[in-house]
């Protein structure tokens, strides 16, 4: 892994030479307008949990209803597509047909991912910007899948990263340029466990663009891991990393928004240095195959205003929630607000930012 990094990074700073050389310099300071004001418009990023539309492995029972993914995302995507940036995190992979590569006996209770590759039209169309690709998911279907997946999102202009062979993308949007890189535990993917390695990469997106965005698969599974323990997290044999010191060397480092998902349920949101952190996003749009009961069936929408230099202003969590029928549904009774104040005064009671009962998050 560290000689694939390396050699992406020795390839990415050829790539930026290029660019820097086509740069006009300005010696003369007398050259500049001094009078002349440029205004730079606050920033919105919005950030979602998992997105699996429904897998037709092992059956094609396990698609949406008349095989029509904009089912489950109608009532969201409007206020998706309404940010500067929207983020989600791919728990599997586009891919027609083709065996898994992780192999099981038994399909009912062994959980692996394929999604039509039609599909992507549900994200595009929702505005989706930004996707992780690095989960224990993505590799079900083995290189033809990760191959064809990332085809798939380069023809429709959805920047990703978090694989070995693609760990991060730099790409512009509204004249910022941003950053964007994901870790995982998980085979193929930059390891969230190497925290020195991630900062260097987190380091040097910095060093190039106006806004960094990190993501991160980490931490236990289900209702009895909601909070953040501030320790390496074990599942199933498994390091999941310390997410905690993970999220904040990031920062240290210079991201300026950092996304958390692989609880599939909710976890505690922070601001540190004046950077946001999201712990876990939750199970956001899975159909068919995820538990969504109790906690794992709400989850939030968080948008949020940074300037930009990446300072966290403000934001607002929209709860939803997922029901048996499937589909992303607004929750009127706000549980997931709830559940994050909670969580909050349990996790990080000293925290910098409050939520209101209708969401808003604000410094104190």
């Amino acid at each position: 892994m560290k000689r694939s990094v390396s050699l992406l990074l020795t390839l990415f700073f050829i790539q930026y030479l290029s660019f820097a050389s086509h740069l006009v310099c300005v010696s003369d300071i007398s050259m500049l307008n001094t009078d002349t004001v440029i205004s730079h418009p606050n920033i919105s990023i919005t950030g979602v949990g998992d997105i699996m539309l429904g897998t037709s492995y092992p059956s094609t029972k396990y698609l949406p209803p008349h095989d029509n993914p904009f089912l489950l995302l109608e009532q969201v995507a409007d206020t998706l597509s309404s940010s500067d940036i929207t983020f989600g995190n791919l728990e599997g992979s586009f891919l027609n047909s083709g065996d898994p590569a992780k192999k099981c006996k038994d399909t009912t209770i062994c959980y692996l991912f394929r999604m039509p590759e039609k599909y992507i039209s549900a994200l595009t169309a929702s505005g989706i910007d930004l996707l992780s690709l690095a989960n224990n998911h993505f590799g079900d279907f083995g290189p033809p899948a990760r191959i064809r997946t990332r085809k798939i999102l380069d023809s429709v202009n959805i920047e990703y990263g978090g694989l070995l062979e693609h760990p991060w993308s730099v790409f512009e949007k509204d004249s910022v340029l941003y950053g964007f890189c994901a870790f995982a535990p998980n085979a193929g993917t930059v390891d969230i466990n190497d925290i020195s390695a991630a900062g260097k990469i987190v380091k040097m997106l910095s060093d190039t663009c106006d806004i960094v965005i990190v993501s991160f698969h980490g931490g236990a599974e289900g209702a009895d891991f909601q909070n953040v323990p501030k320790a390496v997290e074990m599942f199933h044999g498994e390091s999941r990393g310390d997410i905690y010191q993970f999220a904040h060397a990031m920062i240290d480092n210079g991201a300026d928004v950092v996304f958390g998902h692989g609880p599939h349920v909710t976890r505690a949101i922070e601001v540190y240095n004046n950077r946001f952190i999201s712990y876990s996003l939750g199970n956001f749009c899975t159909y068919g195959r995820f538990n969504l009961a109790g906690p794992n069936g709400i989850a939030p929408i968080i948008k949020i205003m940074v300037d930009r230099s990446g300072r966290f202003l403000s934001g607002r969590i929209i709860p939803v929630f997922q029901s048996w029928s499937g589909g992303v549904n607004i929750d009127p009774g706000g549980r997931v607000i709830t559940r994050i104040k909670e969580l909050m005064a349990t996790d990080f009671p000293d925290a910098a930012i409050i939520i209101s009962d209708n969401g808003e998050i604000s410094y104190k």
